[in-house]
């Protein structure tokens, strides 16, 4: 059955050369029960790796049923294993997290056999050996001798010609030991048991054959019982193993260590989120350029639309009503102007800017107070942790707030122009943190239109045949269609000429042009300024034109020349677009308006965002596999033994591949479903939900595939470390 002829086995360790045993010369046969004793160190249990196959020998040839095995690869030691070798080990080998019945299945499906075909099968070898009550029990509760008798059952349903045991009762006390030899010793009848033991006198009785090793040599060889008739040896029937049964072991292995699952999951769940967080990240800066901006309008929304009449005049009733009828408007805003002008109102130190809108304008009801019912009421829409709303909301709520006049398109005066009082306040998500909306009635922002059209407009005078830029202010003395100017400017003026002398005022800005004509009727200086104006001052207002108050909000007191409509597709913006124009309105969509970073921008970041995301998958990858190894590291013994009792490289990759698979599905699970509870508000993590806009399903999905490939680079990195030296030396090293 099996000889071995002159064979050596040698280690190498940093440039020393050791012995396991030298020139073995043995025959062994179906049949007999083979003891190798001898001293610790003596080469007995190195003699017995090599027999069984998990160790390779250097030097000299053994014979399997007369077939030489010194060219064997690894793999065909595999085959060796899964045809002859049952292994029996001093430490048992079994797997602590398995019940009796599971350890003892796993040999059976590891050889390709159906679940359902072997449970007669075991549960009469677990009879046999004594332990049917125990069969549902962990093997971790187990006593020494209950574990060694599982390892004894596993050898047995495994039904190959040689059973091998090293050191099978080393850790047991001596009726636990009998027990054990007893068992060997009827499964010994027609197969070949090899024991190697220190204790002969436990087995001695049973032996056909002991042999006596000392430094690696043979020094005894005796045959106490001589076979004459060997039978023919029966090699094990195996097949590969299932995809059914690869997975069973797989799913099963995720779940059956708490703490070993927690950390995998935990790694996977960082993987994950890192990978998203980086990616996302790029992505909110890519469409952050693409946004652009506007030196005109502050609303770039994709769904509005700018309109004008065609014949420019200013918008009326009857035509909002016509585009209110067409079918992709969601809503008109008829102050156009307001929408890209800040307002700031103010009360007691407490200050909120933002644009000011119509009431009708207002989607939905308000969160806090109510809806305004008079003229002077007012509804704030803002970020719920908008500072003064957390913190000082009674001082918000039902207060009289101040607007105070524009002094350029960023900036505002000290000087108020209108009280409203804030009744209801409406929060929103989608308003930066001090942004805010105030809705109010639409007299109150034809009151407020005058000012904003001013803080829009450039104004010109054209006096004495040239344009000039002056300051213009109203005054209540001057009448209308006159002006009082300088008395200074006439020396601009032939002959000093000055009054009666036309006077032209120009204003424009993006919405329309407007003109007034006055005649000079009066001209002040420091000892007339206050009969005539009223007012104190003179060095503060030279060169000041005065006009009417009346014709001075003529030139700013407007109806809407321009409005916005927004659409509720902007798919079909295009479509909304041609309607418009079929009512003799000019519309433009707004975003044409954007200034957008330069085309270079877009690229470099681009180029960042593929280089990063590729160095961080690959960092992910090796600090991952490390905590992963460390992790695994605690499943060393389960893995080579899966290797032991006749699992492939290829086997144990699948099994690996399945286990880090489920972890890696259910850590991103648990991360979507984690970004849907904040989209959601649910959890109210805002960043976490504002990153997650910028991703979309495809990149989802190509985020759990590149996870999933991390998984599997992992396990078979895992696995070739596994399979890289003998079975015996990965068994002793640290993976």
């Amino acid at each position: 059955m099996l000889e071995l002829k002159n064979v050596s086995k040698f280690y190498y360790n940093k440039g020393i050369i050791a012995s396991g045993f030298s020139k073995v010369n043995l025959e062994l046969k179906i049949g007999e029960f083979v003891v190798i004793t001898g001293e610790s160190g003596s080469g007995k249990s190195t003699l017995l790796n090599v027999i069984s196959g998990l160790d390779s020998y250097e030097e000299g040839e053994m014979y399997i049923n007369g077939n030489e095995t010194s060219h064997y690869t690894e793999k065909d030691f595999e085959d060796y294993r899964r045809k002859y070798i049952a292994n029996i080990f001093q430490s048992f080998n079994l797997i602590n997290s398995y019940t009796v019945y599971q350890n003892i299945e796993l040999v059976m499906l590891l050889n390709g056999y159906k679940k359902h075909k072997v449970k007669k099968k075991i549960l009469d070898i677990i009879d046999q050996v004594g332990l049917t009550k125990f069969k549902n029990t962990k093997v971790s509760k187990l006593s020494g001798g209950q574990k060694q008798r599982v390892a004894i059952a596993r050898a047995m349903v495994k039904d190959t010609p040689i059973i091998v045991a090293d050191e099978p009762t080393g850790n047991l006390d001596s009726k636990s030991a009998n027990e054990v030899i007893e068992i060997l010793k009827k499964v010994a009848k027609d197969k070949l048991v090899v024991i190697v033991t220190h204790n002969i006198e436990q087995v001695e009785k049973y032996a056909t054959k002991i042999i006596k090793m000392n430094d690696g040599k043979i020094i005894e060889n005796t045959e106490i019982k001589k076979i004459t008739d060997e039978p023919k040896p029966q090699e094990s029937e195996y097949n590969n193993i299932s995809i059914f049964n690869k997975y069973r072991l797989g799913i099963r292995n995720t779940f059956n260590i708490a703490t070993k699952f927690l950390l995998l999951f935990a790694v996977f769940l960082f993987m994950s989120s890192a990978i998203l967080a980086e990616y996302s990240s790029f992505q909110m800066s890519e469409e952050t350029l693409n946004e652009g901006y506007s030196m005109a309008f502050s609303d770039l929304s994709k769904n509005r639309i700018l309109i004008n009449k065609k014949d420019k005049t200013s918008f009326t009733s009857e035509d909002y009503d016509k585009i209110k009828l067409l079918s992709n408007v969601d809503y008109i805003v008829e102050d156009d102007v307001f929408l890209d002008s800040e307002v700031s109102i103010v009360k007691d130190g407490i200050d909120f800017w933002g644009s000011m809108l119509d009431i009708n304008n207002l989607k939905g009801n308000v969160d806090i107070g109510r809806m305004p019912e008079k003229e002077d009421e007012i509804v704030l829409e803002t970020n719920k942790d908008h500072f003064y709303i957390k913190g000082s909301l009674n001082e918000v709520l039902n207060n009289t707030f101040s607007i105070l006049k524009p002094a350029g398109r960023d900036s505002f005066s000290d000087e108020k122009i209108k009280d409203l009082i804030i009744v209801g306040i409406k929060y929103t998500e989608n308003i930066f943190n001090y942004d805010c909306k105030f809705y109010t009635s639409k007299n109150v922002l034809s009151e407020l239109r005058s000012t904003i059209n001013k803080n829009y407009s450039t104004m010109k005078v054209f006096l004495n045949n040239r344009y000039e830029k002056y300051n213009v202010e109203p005054n209540e003395n001057v009448e209308r269609g006159k002006a009082f100017v300088d008395d200074e400017l006439k020396y601009n003026f032939k002959n000093y000429k000055i009054l009666n002398q036309p006077l032209n005022i120009y204003v424009s800005n993006i919405y329309y042009d407007a003109e007034l004509d006055l005649s000079i009727t009066n001209t002040y200086t420091k000892s007339n300024f206050r009969r005539l104006t009223g007012l104190d001052k003179y060095d503060n207002n030279r060169n000041t034109i005065f006009v009417n108050v009346d014709d001075y909000n003529s030139l700013y007191n407007k109806p809407s020349y321009q409005s916005s409509v927004f659409v509720k597709d902007v798919k079909i913006i295009d479509q909304t677009m041609q309607e418009l124009e079929n009512l003799g309105i000019t519309p433009k969509k707004v975003t044409d308006f954007k200034m957008t970073e330069e085309e270079i921008y877009k690229r470099i970041i681009k180029i960042i965002k593929v280089i990063v995301t590729i160095v961080l998958i690959i960092v992910l990858f090796f600090i991952s596999y490390l905590i992963i190894k460390i992790i695994l590291k605690s499943r060393n013994i389960y893995y080579t033994t899966l290797r032991m009792l006749g699992a492939t490289y290829k086997n144990v990759k699948r099994i690996l591949d399945i286990e880090l698979f489920v972890n890696s599905t259910l850590a991103y699970s648990v991360l979507m479903l984690f970004i849907h509870l904040a989209k959601s508000n649910i959890i109210h993590l805002k960043y976490i939900a504002k990153l997650s806009e910028y991703l979309s399903i495809r990149e989802y999905v190509l985020m759990y595939i590149i996870l999933i490939a991390i998984s599997r680079l992992i396990s078979a990195k895992f696995a070739r470390k596994l399979f890289k030296n003998t079975t015996i030396n990965t068994y002793n090293e640290e993976v």
